[in-house]
């Protein structure tokens, strides 16, 4: 039998202003650490949350269209709200992150591989804050 292949997830969202000009950054690691995709996009006017529950919602997508095997998802954010309103630590009071929720728990029931989420520091989740942060500033950035 073959030991199980974890993949591990990286997801931030950025907002520059709370709402503001929003964005979300992945970034997906194989077994090895071997980066096998990233995404980043500019999401609109959010809040912080909003936009850490869309990189979380939108990692999924992406996992359909990973072509490798793997056993077994970890979820990293730097969202310390989010992970504990994920795990159940928390009630989500608020409705819009209450829908993005059902989301994601409905998503990953269609993928149908076991998963964690964990809380990291922003220092352990940097590629995916990079992402987001570098979709941020070619929205933002000044026009000549």
């Amino acid at each position: 039998m073959s030991p199980n292949k974890t993949i591990k997830v990286h997801t931030d969202g950025a907002s520059r202003g709370n709402p503001g000009d929003a964005a979300i950054g992945i970034a997906v690691y194989d077994e090895y650490g071997n980066t096998i995709a990233t995404y980043n996009e500019y999401i609109g006017k959010q809040t912080n949350n909003y936009s850490e529950y869309s990189a979380l919602v939108k990692s999924l997508e992406l996992l359909h269209n990973v072509e490798i095997n793997y056993d077994k998802i970890e979820f990293y954010s730097d969202s310390e709200l989010m992970v504990n309103q994920l795990t159940g630590k928390y009630i989500i009071r608020n409705e819009r992150l209450r829908d993005l929720s059902l989301k994601f728990k409905e998503e990953i029931r269609i993928l149908g591989k076991p998963f964690e989420i964990f809380h990291v520091s922003r220092e352990d989740n940097k590629d995916a804050d990079k992402l987001a942060n570098e979709a941020l500033n070619e929205v933002l950035k000044p026009k000549k």
